[in-house]
């Protein structure tokens, strides 16, 4: 035992307990309320709209941008959807209960008001960089929005050190080091050269590069992944009815312990659930704005409906699917927790203890390679901002070095202060979306008011 070491980890355990507090988690859900009344419940309104901005080419529009509306979508996807979708509903649900799983929901529910203002703002507030290319998110709106370049050099700082300490970077590459060696027996060594290889063959390209690798894998692994879960729901169909009850009635009266289960009051459930829903998604935190800013899009508005689409993909439908296959095969109530928990669930729904565990790896293998390149991405936009074009290559060979150095590092403190930065580069973000709420409402407004009046047109030309 390393006294300084324990002394260490206990109070990054106890500043990550403040920084993911009632305080934070309220800001986040009450700016996604806040929003999502003044905008007259647009994720509710809007969203067929906005997923036919998604799907329907005749809907993908030109203007300034470097790629596509739908490649920044996806780029934020590759960032988003994780082994959060995985690991941190498993991990909600062992500590909240089924009940979890609602307040994931309802969290994502008015993530998606959230995610729809701070893309707004990204594409409003954009400009180019010395290299010609597409620059935005909190840093861009809280400097020329707001009016503070505070904020946004502690946004983009707070954001650097998740991209390259945090979520970007470590846990990714452990995951896919034991997911590979698990699943097929490939020695460390390897996986970690190739992973590297693959790293750097996707992100020293840039953005147009990233966003086409992504636009590919995304919506092939996100099936992927459902389909997964489908077949076991599937095999499972007489226990999903009651599933769903328990998800709800758990929700508002907790649950009573019952096997491997340590039983879960209704605070727990509702933090467990909204925090483990907003690590998972990211709304509120500023991630996606970044992507959001590289979209060829002529309306910052069409854009924030196309990007409010990813927490409705990511937690709605995703998290949805594991919640659900982690229920109905009991394995919620097992003695596993995380990824663990995850794979004896599509064991025990697959009968299976090859295919089961097969399908999870390869999920959170392709999960967690997007992560990476996603955030690497990020983490560049971040630097460029702080320290101008220069410092993009120097960034990008010590993206690689930390990538290759995860798989052999002890992630105990590593995940507390990655967590903990997490949840800090959320803050600025917030007050700026507070700040410039005025905005996001103008601007809505105004599109709305153009749609309707050019439906009015269409319609009375086809009378």
């Amino acid at each position: 035992m390393n006294p300084l070491h324990d002394t260490l980890q206990n109070t990054l355990q106890v500043i990550d307990n403040l920084v993911w507090g009632p305080p934070l988690l309220i800001l986040l859900v009450g700016t996604g309320l806040y929003l999502t009344i003044r905008l007259g419940f647009i994720q509710i309104r809007y969203l067929p709209l906005a997923l036919s901005y998604v799907f329907s080419s005749k809907h993908r529009t030109k203007g300034d941008g470097d790629v596509s509306s739908f490649a920044a979508l996806c780029t934020a996807l590759s960032a988003t959807i994780g082994t959060g979708n995985i690991v941190g509903v498993a991990t909600a649900i062992k500590m909240g209960g089924p009940g979890a799983l609602f307040w994931m929901w309802l969290a994502a529910l008015f993530g998606m008001a959230t995610k729809y203002a701070e893309c707004l703002l990204a594409v409003k507030y954009r400009e180019q960089d010395a290299n010609g290319q597409m620059i935005g998110g909190p840093m861009y709106y809280l400097e020329k929005g707001v009016g503070s370049k505070t904020l946004a050099k502690l946004f983009a700082f707070f954001a650097l050190g998740v991209a390259c300490f945090g979520i970007g970077t470590f846990p990714q590459a452990n995951a896919i080091v034991d997911a590979a060696y698990l699943s097929f027996e490939v020695p460390k060594e390897y996986t970690i050269v190739i992973l590297t290889l693959l790293v750097a063959t996707v992100t020293l390209g840039g953005i147009k590069s990233i966003a086409s690798v992504a636009s590919k894998i995304v919506p092939v692994m996100a099936g992927f992944y459902i389909l997964a879960c489908l077949l076991v729901l599937t095999t499972q169909m007489h226990a999903l009815p009651e599933a769903v009850a328990l998800v709800i009635s758990s929700a508002f009266t907790g649950h009573a312990a019952a096997g491997g289960f340590t039983g879960a009051g209704i605070m727990l459930a509702i933090q467990s659930g909204i925090a483990r829903g907003v690590f998972s998604n990211e709304s509120g935190l500023g991630s996606a704005p970044i992507a959001a800013a590289a979209a060829k899009t002529d309306s910052c508005v069409r854009q924030g409906l196309t990007s409010m689409t990813g927490t409705f993909f990511d937690t709605i439908i995703i998290c949805t699917m594991t919640g659900l296959t982690l229920i109905v095969t009991g394995a919620w109530q097992s003695e596993y927790a995380g990824a663990a928990m995850t794979t004896y669930a599509f064991a025990a729904g697959l009968d299976s203890a090859y295919w089961g565990p097969l399908m999870v790896s390869i999920g959170l293998m392709f999960f967690a390679f997007t992560t990476i390149i996603g955030w690497n991405y990020y983490g560049e936009r971040c630097i460029t901002y702080l320290f101008g074009v220069k410092a993009i290559l120097p960034y990008k060979i010590v993206f690689l070095v930390l990538v290759a150095s995860g798989a052999f590092l002890k992630l105990d403190m590593i995940w507390l202060i990655a967590d903990i930065v997490n949840g800090l580069m959320a803050v600025p973000n917030l007050i700026g979306l507070v700040l410039l709420r005025g905005v996001v409402i103008s601007e809505s407004n105004i599109y709305f008011e153009q749609l309707k009046a050019l439906t009015a047109k269409k319609t009375q030309r086809a009378l």
